[in-house]
């Protein structure tokens, strides 16, 4: 699988990555064997995890499969800390909190070190600068390689990216911002996108296949096997079920029929190779289905499918993203 680099970094990932959101929750032990077998056989490296991810068990499993089913070498493990599961509030970036979730994710992964170490989310009760101090001290100890952040709306990345900047060689570079991207979830496009291009900061797009509904499983109705048929995904799945993206999985799998693919290959490759994306996070419920998302590797979008899917899945931005002199 082709590496790219993670911003303006020297870290190299896989061009996919593998997600573990469901790990510890719906996927067992012995089905994350497989998918990480899978993944790594394919060539992928990034694997993509978080704190709170099966209350802290997906983290465990990995930590499991890394060193013994895969070299530690060959896994570039990113994980999260912020996300807290208080009703009150959300997020937590103090920095005693994320040293003390970093501190845990390394107990849980089994390693001394995380190779990419995430922000969760913004908080805005916490000072932006003292959020950042936490990075850098993770990078500085040696318990995180490189940084970045999740969920940043793009005035908080560009006010990020920037502070961390604003001091070369004393403050860690931001080299990432995950954020959820697929041509039924434009809205990064707006400013996220532009931010991370002018900051030289990756973008790690979550859910690329709009939460499994590209893939066309939807087109006939809800399966029941699905993730839009369980009780604890049916709310994530939904949004995008309705008659405009529908509009859109319908010239997906046209372009598919077309190209002699399958949609989750035209849906897949039309984000992967977007401007500022570095790795769509992918994650699966069975090895096979990882297998088929890994097939993209070989499918290069021609220009006219990727202009007609732009066309039929463009969001409307007008003032003051357009020009204001032209409207």
């Amino acid at each position: 699988m082709e590496q790219r680099h993670l911003g303006r970094t020297g870290l190299r990932v896989s061009r996919i990555g593998l997600g573990t959101l469901t790990w510890g929750r719906d996927i067992g032990e012995e089905a994350a064997a497989e998918q990480m077998k899978t993944f790594w056989e394919a060539g992928g490296t990034l694997v993509d995890t978080a704190d709170v991810y099966g209350g802290g068990e997906a983290e465990y499993l990995l930590g499991q499969l890394v060193g013994g089913l895969i070299p530690r070498r060959d896994v570039v493990i990113a994980t999260k800390a912020g996300s807290v599961p208080d009703p009150d509030r959300r997020f937590d970036g103090s920095r005693g909190h994320l040293l003390a979730a970093l501190d845990a994710s390394l107990d849980r992964l089994g390693t001394d070190h995380v190779d990419l170490w995430q922000v969760h989310a913004f908080d805005p009760a916490t000072p932006l600068e003292e959020t950042l101090h936490a990075v850098d001290l993770a990078v500085s100890s040696g318990r995180a390689r490189y940084a970045g952040v999740s969920n940043y709306s793009g005035w908080q990345l560009a006010k990020a990216a920037t502070w961390q900047l604003a001091a070369p060689g004393a403050r860690t570079r931001l080299a990432s911002t995950q954020m959820e991207y697929s041509l039924l979830q434009r809205g990064v496009e707006r400013e996220v996108l532009p931010a991370a291009l002018d900051l030289g900061v990756g973008l790690l797009p979550s859910s690329p296949l709009g939460r499994g509904v590209l893939t066309g499983k939807y087109r006939s109705g809800v399966p029941a096997d699905s993730r839009g048929g369980s009780e604890s995904m049916a709310a994530f799945v939904a949004p995008y079920l309705d008659d405009a993206a529908g509009r859109i999985v319908d010239a997906v799998a046209t372009a598919a029929h077309g190209l002699a693919v399958t949609p989750l290959q035209v849906a897949l490759a039309w984000v992967r190779d977007r401007p500022g994306v570095v790795a769509p996070i992918v994650g699966a419920r069975t090895s096979a289905q990882l297998a088929a998302a890994l097939s993209v590797e070989a499918l290069t979008l021609p220009e006219e499918i990727c202009q007609a899917l732009d066309d039929v899945s463009a969001p409307v931005h007008r003032y003051p993203d357009q020009d204001w002199s032209t409207l």
